[in-house]
C-alpha cells in the first residue's frame, strides 16, 4: 500500500505508530486504481487525483470500524467516496467560469483529437466545466459526475444513490439546463 501521510492533519504532524490495519491495506490494493481514476476524470489533474485517493483512504482509516474487504458494495462505495472527494476539492478551488455542454461529450469521449487549438479549447472547456461542477449541490454534482465523467447511465446511477430513474433524468435535466443559461449569461455579457 502506498503510504497514507496524515501526519499534517494530526497535532504535531507526529508519524502514525502502527501501519494500517489489514482489512483497509487489502481495501487499497483491490480498488486504489479505480478510486484514483474515478478522482482523475473529476478533477483532471493526476496530483489532485492523488491527493482525493490519499483523502479517501485516511478518512477510512480514521473511522476505524471493521471494514468489509469483500463485500461487494465496498467497490461502490469507494468509488462514490471518490467522486464525492473530487467534487469538494473542485468546489474547495472554485472560481467563476462558465460551461459550454453542447461540446461535454465529445471531450469527455475523446480529448486526446489533433491540433494545439483543439486541445487547448478542450482544455478550457473541461476547466470550466469543473469550475461549474464545484458550483452544484454536492448531489447534483455527484449525479452529473457520475454521468458525464464517468459515463453510468440513469438506472446505473439511480441503482447507485438509491433514487428513481425519473428523479435521476429530472435532476439532470435541470442542471444541464442551469449549466447552459450560465454559459449564455456568461457569453452575452462579455
Amino acid at each position: 500500500m502506498a503510504a497514507i501521510d496524515d501526519s499534517a492533519d494530526r497535532p504535531g504532524g507526529a508519524a502514525p505508530t502502527a501501519g494500517p490495519p489489514p482489512a483497509l491495506e487489502e481495501l487499497f490494493q483491490r480498488h486504489h486504481e479505480r478510486v484514483f481514476h474515478a478522482a482523475y476524470r473529476v478533477t483532471g489533474n493526476p496530483d489532485d487525483a492523488e491527493d482525493v485517493l490519499q483523502t479517501v483512504f485516511v478518512r477510512l482509516l480514521r473511522r476505524g470500524e471493521d471494514l468489509e474487504v469483500a463485500s461487494a458494495t465496498a467497490g461502490s462505495y469507494l468509488h462514490r467516496a471518490a467522486v464525492n472527494a473530487a467534487v469538494d476539492l473542485l468546489r474547495s478551488r472554485s472560481r467563476s467560469g462558465a460551461v459550454a455542454l453542447d461540446a461535454v461529450g465529445e471531450v469527455l469521449a475523446d480529448p486526446g483529437q489533433p491540433g494545439p487549438e483543439r486541445r487547448r479549447r478542450d482544455r478550457e472547456m473541461a476547466d470550466d466545466l469543473r469550475r461549474a461542477l464545484a458550483r452544484l449541490t454536492p448531489d447534483t454534482a455527484e449525479i452529473f459526475a457520475l454521468r458525464y465523467f464517468e459515463g453510468y447511465a440513469n438506472k446505473e446511477i439511480a441503482g447507485l444513490l438509491g433514487k428513481s430513474q425519473t428523479a435521476i433524468a429530472v435532476t439532470l435535466h435541470r442542471v444541464r439546463s442551469r449549466l447552459q443559461k450560465e454559459l449564455a449569461d456568461h457569453r452575452g455579457g462579455n
